[in-house]
């Protein structure tokens, strides 16, 4: 893969970030019906903050995203944006996930992994 640089106004950038995400309590949920919609709203709200997928990989309990973020979003505040807007989404279409996890809290917390590329 090249290194082709990105551009804003006054600067050129080129930053990638590996991403590790997991449910709460590790739940091995997403597969089947959980898999394609969550794969969906992650490719959404990605688009809306214009960070660019580079590869993204849904195991059965955790989610692997290499993304390139514009350095404008700081890395903390596109995950806080990216962890809720999708469990938010995620409770909205599935009703019964409420059940398992409650109080529309889909990710775990404290626990994310962040790799520099």
């Amino acid at each position: 893969m090249a290194n082709k640089l990105n551009s804003l106004a006054h600067t050129k950038w080129l930053c990638k970030y590996h991403i590790v995400f997991i449910p709460k309590y590790r739940r091995k949920i997403i597969y089947n019906q959980y898999r394609k919609d969550l794969r969906d709203y992650i490719k959404l709200l990605c688009q809306y903050k214009g960070v660019r997928i580079i590869e993204g990989h849904l195991m059965p309990d955790h989610v692997h995203l290499l993304v390139s973020i514009p350095p404008k979003l700081s890395v903390s505040q596109f995950m806080g944006y990216l962890k809720g807007k999708s469990a938010l989404m995620m409770f909205d279409h599935h009703a019964n996930l409420k059940y398992k996890f409650g109080n529309r809290h889909f990710g775990q917390k404290d626990i994310m992994s962040v790799q520099w590329d």
